[in-house]
């Protein structure tokens, strides 16, 4: 399906206001509309066009599902007929110093008398000659998923409710859902109420905070604790993984305090890809807020030699 944008039509960008777009149409109308364009079918078409765009921008809920779901989206929960209905375009265009005929009286015009939804470029509920009805609701569960679901994937049940009867689901979470990603069951949405195609469901990722790892998008942080001499020294630590194994990361002399070390492809892996996020090690180094009288000795010590 064609990608249509809206505001690029009307030449304004998304967050206009409904005044810029009403001056935004009014302008293109002006020059498009049929009585101007003298039997142009360029213009002709590009009138119809804007006059789409101008009837979903001008709707709050049509423009909120628009900006939502996009141009795809958007053409699979609205038909001409619903993207016109309780539009009087006739009105708008008598507003504008425009008759109520889009074709200025020539052969086959189409009257603006379409209040109940019907389409004014066609037939009453077609566009193009196609009869086309509203699909059913989508319908969006948020699962809350553990790190390590997202590492493998996993298989969920889903308990939904429709027409006051339960109905369980099986659903198939592929790796490396994060947090916002979604997967989509095709036709187990809302039912249509106009005998249309019922609409999708859509399972949504919501991660489940993790007690030792902490998430950035497909990277995973782990922190570990070292001594004050170890990070003088150097030393080696074992790091624990996601999939309960450990690797035995080397610390080079000299580390400092919160400093992070990359292990490569350690972290999530990333969705319908073999890409795979990284997993950093942060390394935290406390300082002792009391010291042994021996301690302190050693440290004079060290501090004659200039450390």
């Amino acid at each position: 399906m064609a990608e249509t944008d809206y505001y690029k039509l009307l030449g304004l960008s998304k967050g206009a206001s409904k005044s810029e777009i009403k001056k935004a149409y009014r302008k293109l109308a002006m020059k498009y509309h049929p009585d101007q364009a003298k039997g142009d079918p360029a213009a002709e078409e590009k009138f119809k066009k804007i006059s789409e765009a101008y009837a979903v921008l001008s709707d709050d809920e049509k423009r909120k599902q628009y900006d939502t779901f996009g141009s795809a989206g958007f053409k699979q929960r609205y038909s001409q007929e619903d993207i016109f209905r309780n539009f009087d375009l006739g009105d708008i265009l008598k507003e504008f110093g425009f008759g109520s005929n889009i074709f200025g009286g020539r052969g086959g015009g189409v009257r603006f008398s379409f209040g109940g939804g019907a389409n004014p470029f066609g037939g009453a509920g077609s566009y193009g000659g196609t009869q086309t009805r509203a699909k059913g609701s989508d319908l969006v569960y948020e699962m809350p998923l553990t790190l390590q679901e997202i590492a493998t994937g996993v298989s969920k049940t889903v308990s939904l409710q429709h027409g006051g009867q339960t109905q369980r689901i099986s659903v198939q979470i592929p790796k490396g859902l994060i947090t916002g990603k979604k997967v989509r069951l095709s036709g187990k949405g809302e039912a249509s109420p106009y005998g249309g195609a019922p609409g999708d469901l859509f399972i949504r990722s919501r991660v489940v905070p993790h007690p030792v790892f902490q998430m950035d998008q497909y990277d995973l942080t782990i922190d570990r604790e070292i001594k004050l001499t170890q990070a003088l020294l150097g030393t080696t630590i074992e790091v624990p993984t996601l999939d309960g194994g450990s690797i035995n990361l080397k610390i080079p002399p000299g580390t400092r305090h919160k400093t992070r070390m990359r292990l490569a492809r350690k972290g999530l892996p990333h969705m319908k890809s073999s890409e795979q996020g990284n997993l950093y090690v942060r390394i935290l180094i406390p300082f002792p807020k009391h010291l042994t009288d021996k301690q302190t000795e050693i440290v004079k010590q060290l501090a004659d030699t200039g450390i």
